[in-house]
């Protein structure tokens, strides 16, 4: 991997945004029993809060879209943030977690294809090598269980959801930025989870949530929608769609080791297998490419001052 200060600046805060989602699954337990739609709703609007100070506070504009902007930025608010929460709400009712986690590990091998693609250029090998190398390693740490029909379809929405998150962003994070495309995405999907709430559940039932339940929320308000968003976008934004979309192998890894630390127990042998599998895939799809010896160019001849041409003298 490169070590040169330009790579890791550009690749630290998408890492550091998936641990953080990867943190979200331990977190996320506490909320089971709470009104999916309105805690989500009230999750959102309080990032959006959140990003809106932050934003002024960096002094960062923050554009209005325009255009066919609003088509991407509510693409990635309806399927990164709201269809992908009921499909991992709704698939774990019928299958185990890890499937879910497995199909969403998945990722990188679609981010690898269709991220450059949408940048313009042509997919990279080395990112097209490492992908399922770092999917292999994921499925090692999160492992496979129970699933029926219904449980492998919640997983592909959710797979094809957490893709569309990053790659909907591709064609606007070049004018709107990192903070545009955050706080445009979540307040978006603040509204349309404020929509569901009132058409499917009761907002009262929000008084019956525990100050332990209102704590995870605030935790995945904060950290994983307000800060998480920024780091990942800013990734995106600096490396590409395909090699960040590599980053997404960290998140089980964070998961498995917060779940380990929060009193799940030790990790078994097949979750540090996966672990090695998974860095060594990042190790080879991140690396930047060396470059060539340099081109030894010929001096150029110094062309020779012309001499002005005898005139013959005027006539009387």
């Amino acid at each position: 991997m490169n070590t040169s200060p330009g790579g890791l600046r550009d690749l630290a805060p998408g890492t550091i945004g998936m641990v953080l989602v990867g943190s979200s699954v331990t977190v996320s337990r506490s909320l089971v029993h709470a009104p999916l739609f309105a805690t989500q709703a009230v999750r959102y609007a309080a990032a959006t809060l959140l990003l809106l100070v932050f934003a002024r506070a960096a002094r960062v504009p923050v554009l209005r879209p325009r255009g066919r902007e609003w088509l991407w930025l509510a693409g990635i608010a309806a399927t990164g943030l709201v269809l992908f929460n009921v499909a991992v709400v709704r698939g774990v009712a019928h299958a185990e977690p890890a499937v879910i986690a497995v199909a969403v590990a998945s990722v990188p091998v679609l981010l690898g294809v269709l991220g450059p693609l949408l940048e313009g250029r042509s997919p990279s090998r080395r990112i097209l090598l490492a992908a399922p190398v770092v999917v292999a390693g994921a499925v090692l740490v999160e492992g496979t269980g129970r699933t029926d029909a219904a449980g492998v379809a919640w997983a592909a929405l959710a797979l094809a959801c957490e893709a569309a998150f990053t790659l909907l962003a591709v064609p606007v994070l070049r004018r709107h930025g990192p903070w545009g495309v955050s706080v445009h995405a979540v307040w978006l999907g603040a509204v349309m989870l404020g929509v569901l709430t009132l058409l499917t559940e009761h907002p009262a039932d929000l008084s019956a949530i525990g100050p332990a339940q209102w704590a995870a929320a605030g935790y995945l308000a904060v950290m994983v929608t307000a800060v998480a968003f920024l780091l990942w976008y800013r990734t995106v934004a600096a490396v590409g769609a395909g090699r960040a979309g590599l980053l997404t192998g960290v998140a089980p890894l964070a998961a498995a080791a917060i779940g380990a630390l929060s009193g799940g127990g030790i990790p078994g042998l097949p979750v540090w297998i996966g672990l090695v599998v998974v860095v060594a895939g990042l190790a080879v799809g991140l690396r930047n490419p060396q470059p060539g010896p340099p081109v030894r160019k010929e001096p150029r001849r110094r062309k020779e001052p012309r001499q002005p041409k005898d005139r013959a003298p005027a006539s009387p």
